[in-house]
C-alpha cells in the first residue's frame, strides 16, 4: 500500500470529509513570520476542494491551534509526515497568484538575503481584493504574450546606434536568448524612450518585460513613453496606488493582459508570463533599498531572476555602481557604452571651483546668494539666453543646521540635545529630533545667545537667489513639494538632489552648491552617491555645443569631481571596486550586519557558526543615519556586529545566518534584532 493510500485509509473525520481522489496531499507554506517555521507543511485536501486547491492559490490552514494564511505550493500523492494530516481549512481564492517562477524566485531571494520566503512573498504579492479579483476578466492560462497585438507597431531602434553592441543585445532578447548588460546612458539621453523601444521589440518577439525604476517621477516618464508604443498593454505598479488599483493592475500582468510591467522596487517580482527582459534603472538610488525584511535590492533580485528564468537583464543609469561594475568585470554581464564622440558632443562644459577659493562675485547681490563669480556669470548668461538655470542644494528647508555665532559649536536642543534648525526668517528655532521650540537659545559651551547658519537649505537659497536675480521666476523643488517638470524659458530652479524637475530642451546651466555636505559623509557610498547625483544633474543640462554649462563648487582635484568633468562613470566605478577589494568592503566581500539590543546581538553571534575565513567586527554603535531595528527606536544600547566573508562563500554565510535566526526564533527571547545582508549603511 502506498503512503498516500495509507494516509487516506487512516483518515477519520467527524464532519464526514473524504480525501480528494487524486493528489490528496497539499504542500502549504504558512505565513507565520517565524524563521524556524519557514518551510512547507502537508495538509489533506478534501474532495470538495479538489478543483479549487491548485498550486499557487491562497489558502487558510490551522497551525498550532489557530488559523493562518498560506500559499499552496504543490499537490502530491504522498507525504513525509508520519502522523495523521490536518485538513486544509479552505481555499481563500481559486486564483493561482503564486506562479512557479515567482515561487522559485522568492525562495532564491530568501536564501540570498538570509530571510524567510514568507517575508519575500509579502513583498512580491499584494494583498487580495476580492471584488477586484472577481471583476477582472480572465484569460486562458495556455496563452502567453500576444505578439500579434503589437504587430503593426513600428519601433525605431536607430537611437541605440550611439551604443556599441546595442543592436546585438536587442536581437538576442527578441530571439529568446538571455543577454545581460550594464548600460551606460549618454549625457542628455532620453532614457525613458530607449527603454520603451526595448520593451516594444521584446513584446513583438512574444515575451514580457519588467522595468524597475526608483520613484514615481521616473515611473510616470517611462510609462508614458511605453504606452505611446504599446497602449493598454502596459501597467504601472507603485506603492502610492490604493489596494484595489494596485491589485487590479497586478492581476492584469498575472493573467497576461499586460506583458509590460513598470514599477518601483517590488515590481521586480511582477508575475509577467514568459518574461524576456528585466530592466533595473539607476540601481544606486537610495529609493531602491528595501526597508522591509529581508531587505532585497531589486538589482540582485533581477540577477537571480535572469539566472533562474533565463531572461535578459539590463542594468542602466547615467552613473554606475560598484556592484553593477563587478558583474561586468566578472564576465557575467557585458558593457553597453556610448561612443566617446557622442559623449563629447552631449556633455555640458563642467567647471569646478574649490570651496577654499570661492571667488564670490563683487556684485553684492551675488555675494548675498553665496555664489562663486564664475557660477554667477554662467547663470546670468543662461538666463540671458532665455534658458532655465538649476541650483542644486543638498539640504531642504530654510536653515537645517545652526551653529553658535561665537564658538561655532552646533546649536543643540536643551531637552534632547538634538540639532536645532530654523524653518523661516521669523520662525523660532526648533529641534529636528523632538520638534520642541527653543525661543531662548543659549550655547552650552560659551553662553552666547546668537546663532549662524551651519548649512543653508533650499528655501533659504531660493530666497537669496530671488534677490540676486530680480524679476526672474524662482521655483523650489524638494521635500514634500517636488515639481516633476518645469517650463522652458528664463527661470531659476532650486532643487535638492533627486528632485530636479525635467525641462524640455534641457537647462542652460546648473550650479552644485554646498557639495561638502555630500562629500564629507563618513559612509562607504558617499563618493559613489555624489557621482551618481551629479551625473544625473549634468544629464539634465544642454550639451556644451548648445551653450550648456555646469559649475561644481568643489575641489577640481577630487576623483569624484574628475569623474563628472570627464564623464567617466565606468572609470570611477572601477576605482571604487579596486579600493573596496583592498579594504574588504562589498561587493568584494559579502557583509552582514546584525543590529539590535546588546544582549540579543551577543546571543545571536555566539550561536552563529561562521563559514571558514569569515571575520567578525564589533560590536559597535550603529553608524550615523542607520535606522535602529523595530522595537529599539528609543533604546540607547543598540549595537551592530558586522560579519564579512569572501564573496565566493556568501551563500554559506547567508545559510549560517538563516540557521542562527531559526534557533533564535525557536527560543522567543523577545529582544529586537535585525539581520541584513550587504546593508547600504556599513559606514
Amino acid at each position: 500500500m502506498s503512503t498516500a493510500a495509507a494516509g487516506r485509509d487512516a483518515v477519520t473525520d467527524p464532519a464526514g470529509r473524504s480525501p480528494a481522489p487524486h493528489q490528496s496531499v497539499a504542500r502549504v507554506l504558512p505565513l507565520l513570520g517565524l524563521s524556524h517555521l519557514d518551510r512547507a507543511f502537508d495538509y489533506r485536501v478534501d474532495s470538495d476542494q479538489d478543483i479549487e486547491a491548485r498550486p499557487g492559490v491562497r489558502v487558510r490552514v490551522r497551525f498550532a491551534g489557530r488559523l493562518v494564511d498560506g500559499f499552496l505550493l504543490e499537490r502530491r500523492d504522498d507525504t513525509d509526515h508520519a502522523g495523521t494530516l490536518a485538513w486544509l481549512d479552505r481555499v481563500v481564492s481559486p486564483e493561482p497568484v503564486l506562479t512557479p517562477e515567482i515561487a522559485r524566485l522568492a525562495r532564491a531571494t530568501a536564501d540570498r538575503y538570509a530571510g524567510s520566503m514568507g517575508d519575500v512573498l509579502r513583498l512580491a504579492i499584494p494583498p487580495r481584493h476580492a471584488r477586484t479579483e472577481s471583476a477582472e476578466p480572465k484569460v486562458d492560462e495556455s496563452v502567453g504574450v500576444d505578439a500579434g497585438a503589437t504587430a503593426g507597431v513600428e519601433v525605431d531602434l536607430s537611437a541605440w546606434d550611439a551604443y556599441d553592441h546595442a543592436d546585438r543585445f536587442a536581437e538576442s532578447v527578441v530571439a529568446g536568448a538571455f543577454p545581460r548588460a550594464v548600460w551606460q546612458a549618454a549625457p542628455g539621453e532620453d532614457w525613458p524612450a530607449r527603454l520603451a523601444e526595448l520593451a516594444a521589440v521584446t513584446v513583438r518577439g512574444g515575451r514580457g518585460v519588467v522595468v524597475v525604476v526608483p520613484d514615481q517621477r521616473d515611473l510616470d516618464r517611462v510609462a508614458a513613453a511605453t504606452e505611446a508604443l504599446l497602449g493598454d498593454r502596459v501597467v504601472a505598479l507603485s506603492a502610492g496606488l490604493g489596494p484595489s488599483a494596485r491589485y487590479r493592475r497586478w492581476l492584469r500582468a498575472l493573467r497576461g493582459h499586460s506583458p509590460v510591467v513598470i514599477g518601483t522596487r517590488s515590481a521586480v517580482f511582477a508575475p509577467v508570463p514568459d518574461v524576456g527582459l528585466v530592466v533595473i534603472w539607476d540601481d544606486g538610488d537610495p529609493s531602491m533599498y528595501e526597508p522591509r525584511s529581508p531587505y532585497p535590492h531589486p538589482r540582485e533580485v533581477g540577477v537571480l531572476r535572469s539566472h533562474g528564468s533565463r531572461c535578459g537583464l539590463l542594468i542602466g543609469g547615467f552613473a554606475r555602481t560598484a556592484e553593477a561594475h563587478t558583474l561586468v568585470t566578472a564576465g557575467w554581464a557585458h558593457d553597453l557604452l556610448p561612443r566617446r564622440t557622442i559623449v563629447r558632443d552631449r556633455t555640458p562644459r563642467v567647471t569646478a571651483l574649490s570651496d577654499e577659493d570661492r571667488r564670490v562675485a563683487r556684485d553684492p547681490l551675488a555675494m548675498s546668494a553665496r555664489i562663486p563669480g564664475l557660477a554667477f556669470d554662467a547663470a546670468r548668461a543662461a538666463l540671458a539666453a532665455d534658458t532655465p538655470v538649476l541650483f542644486s542644494v543638498p539640504r531642504r528647508g530654510y536653515l537645517p543646521s545652526l551653529l553658535c555665532a561665537r564658538c561655532r559649536e552646533p546649536a543643540r536642543c536643551r531637552h534632547c540635545h538634538g540639532p536645532l534648525q530654523s524653518a523661516g526668517p521669523d520662525q523660532p528655532l526648533t529641534c529636528r529630533w523632538c520638534g520642541r521650540a527653543d525661543p531662548g537659545f543659549r550655547c552650552a559651551h560659551c553662553g552666547s545667545t546668537t546663532v549662524r547658519a551651519g548649512a543653508t537649505g533650499a528655501r533659504r537659497t531660493a530666497e537669496e537667489l530671488g534677490r540676486a536675480f530680480p524679476g526672474v521666476p524662482v521655483l523650489t523643488s524638494g521635500g514634500d513639494r517636488i515639481a516633476d517638470s518645469t517650463e522652458p524659458g528664463a527661470r531659476v530652479v532650486v532643487a535638492t538632489p533627486g528632485a530636479e524637475p525635467w525641462v524640455a530642451g534641457g537647462y542652460g546651466a546648473a550650479v552644485l552648491l554646498d557639495t561638502w555636505a555630500q562629500l564629507d559623509r563618513a559612509e562607504l557610498r558617499a563618493g559613489e552617491d555624489a557621482v551618481r547625483r551629479w551625473l544625473n544633474t549634468a544629464a539634465l543640462v544642454r550639451g556644451h555645443r548648445d551653450g550648456g554649462t555646469m559649475v561644481i563648487v568643489a575641489d577640481a582635484g577630487l576623483p569624484v569631481v574628475q569623474a563628472v568633468i570627464r564623464w567617466d562613470p565606468v572609470g570611477f566605478a572601477e576605482r571604487e571596486v579596486l579600493q573596496r577589494a583592498e579594504l574588504g568592503f562589498p561587493p568584494a566581500v559579502t557583509m552582514a550586519a546584525v543590529d539590535g539590543d546588546a544582549a540579543a546581538v551577543v546571543t545571536f553571534t555566539d550561536t552563529l557558526e561562521l563559514p571558514p575565513g569569515a571575520e567578525r567586527l564589533g560590536p559597535v554603535a550603529l553608524p550615523p543615519g542607520a535606522r535602529p531595528p523595530a522595537g529599539s527606536e528609543n533604546r540607547d544600547d543598540v549595537e551592530r556586529v558586522l560579519v564579512r566573508v569572501d564573496r565566493r562563500h556568501g551563500r554559506e554565510l547567508a545559510a549560517a545566518l538563516q540557521t542562527a535566526q531559526a534557533i533564535r526564533g525557536a527560543h522567543h527571547d523577545g529582544l529586537s534584532l535585525r539581520v541584513q545582508v550587504d546593508p547600504p549603511d556599513v559606514g
